[in-house]
């Protein structure tokens, strides 16, 4: 039987669970995660990704619900949106994309007391037999070496 190591995971699992939300500013989110701070929204990196350079785009307000949304957070979720995918494509050249969210606990949430968008670049054969059989994610990069590639990006505000 072959073993797949993912060592970050069990920080997670045995780990305390922070107090607070994980996506406010001043509660417990990792600013070493976050590549951009927009007006009324920001860009993070997902901690757990999906695949490499998976990110997140959040609103600043804790909010649960798209119509709690203002018009200013509804066009910058979107600018920023357009941003991160036009970065990806350039730092990372993906071939795809799956961008959504996951609304409430049975819709898949992992945090669902804040709204946030998933953006995760996708290339031909990235979910593979581990994923399909194993039910495990591999992935092939660190996520610090992914975002010491996308940061001088969203620096330059790349996209916008």
């Amino acid at each position: 039987m072959d073993s797949i190591m993912a060592p970050g995971r069990m920080e997670y699992i045995k780990g305390r669970k922070p107090d607070g939300c994980i996506f406010c500013r001043g509660s417990s989110r990792e600013e070493s995660l976050v590549l951009f701070d927009g007006r009324s929204c920001y860009v993070m990196m997902n901690k757990y990704p999906y695949s490499s350079g998976h990110l997140l785009v959040i609103p600043f307000r804790h909010m649960s619900a798209v119509e709690e949304t203002s018009a200013e957070e509804k066009l910058e979720m979107m600018e920023l949106i357009d941003m991160c995918v036009r970065i990806l494509e350039k730092a990372l050249d993906p071939e795809g994309f799956n961008i959504g969210m996951n609304l409430g606990k049975v819709a898949g949430a992992g945090v669902d007391d804040h709204l946030h968008i998933h953006i995760v670049p996708r290339w031909l054969g990235d979910t593979n037999f581990a994923t399909v059989l194993g039910e495990v994610r591999v992935i092939p990069e660190d996520i610090s070496k992914t975002r010491n590639t996308l940061l001088p990006y969203f620096l330059r505000r790349e996209g916008m």
